[in-house]
């Protein structure tokens, strides 16, 4: 004698099935861990611009060196990891971090509320002024100063927005990919003024010692983060923990003399909490 029900039975178990796999997929995370990602790879891959002496750059023998390098050598070296620079420039340090090309940036990430809505940050490790700099011979005293004049500027950084906020109409602003190619342009004469960091004008008169450039004026100073996926709160009091403590020790000082010629500012220890 056959029995209909078996059909119903199957379809029940069916939907019982379906709902059990629904029911993980919900409960499963997003994305694996990054911390336990980078533990079980060995490996912790952080973002470097190249073309950002002294901060990065690449040596004689094409050797990635600078005091970016540096602190992404030591992290690497502290956390016991094996360390994988990802080149990187101005306009994909926060992409590479957001498509998990990368674990982390350290790349002059000025710490902003605009970053802060895509990204995390670490506490401060860093500071970095934003200045415009010219021949010592010229004058320049004021932002009205910059008006039918050009400045050079690398697109869509910190700077680029720190100088619209305050730029004068009538100033050509002049904006380039990264810094390799703001210098060449300041180099070659198609700016007379440069918007960027200090310790950048030392490439210029490295290779101009006659445009004897130099600050001029002070847009801002700003303090730069490593730069951390959202959510990811195990890396992020790791990296943290790891910031306050060579800010103590002074290792992260004594990196950055090394390369800058100067002492960090006492705001990046007091913002860090260290």
């Amino acid at each position: 004698m056959h029995h209909r029900p078996i059909p119903n039975l199957r379809r029940a178990w069916l939907q019982a099935a379906l709902a059990c796999t629904l029911a993980n997929v919900a409960w499963a995370p997003a994305h694996a861990d990054a911390l336990d990602s980078i533990t079980k790879s060995g490996v912790l891959r952080i973002s470097i611009d190249p073309a950002a002496p002294p901060y990065s750059a690449k040596d004689a023998k094409l050797a990635f060196a600078g005091s970016e390098v540096e602190v992404a050598e030591l992290l690497a070296k502290d956390l016991g990891f094996k360390l994988e620079i990802v080149p990187t420039n101005p306009a994909s340090r926060i992409p590479y971090v957001l498509t998990d090309k990368t674990d982390l940036v350290i790349s002059t990430l000025s710490i902003t509320p605009e970053r802060e809505k895509v990204i995390d940050f670490s506490v401060p490790y860093s500071g970095i002024q934003v200045i415009v700099g010219a021949q010592r011979a010229t004058p320049l005293a004021r932002m009205d100063d910059l008006v039918g004049r050009k400045v050079a500027v690398v697109r869509g950084s910190t700077n680029d927005a720190e100088l619209t906020k305050v730029v004068k109409p009538g100033t050509e602003v002049v904006r380039f990919d990264d810094d390799a190619t703001a210098i060449t342009a300041v180099l070659s004469g198609q700016a007379e003024f440069y918007c960027t960091a200090p310790a950048l004008l030392a490439p210029v008169n490295q290779r101009r010692p006659e445009l004897a450039m130099e600050p001029k004026l002070v847009v801002k100073t700003n303090l730069t983060g490593i730069g951390i996926r959202k959510n990811e709160t195990r890396l992020k009091a790791r990296v943290d923990d790891w910031v306050r403590e060579n800010l103590r020790n002074g290792k992260l000082n004594a990196i950055y003399r090394k390369h800058h010629n100067a002492d960090l500012s006492p705001d990046v220890a007091r913002a860090a909490g260290a």
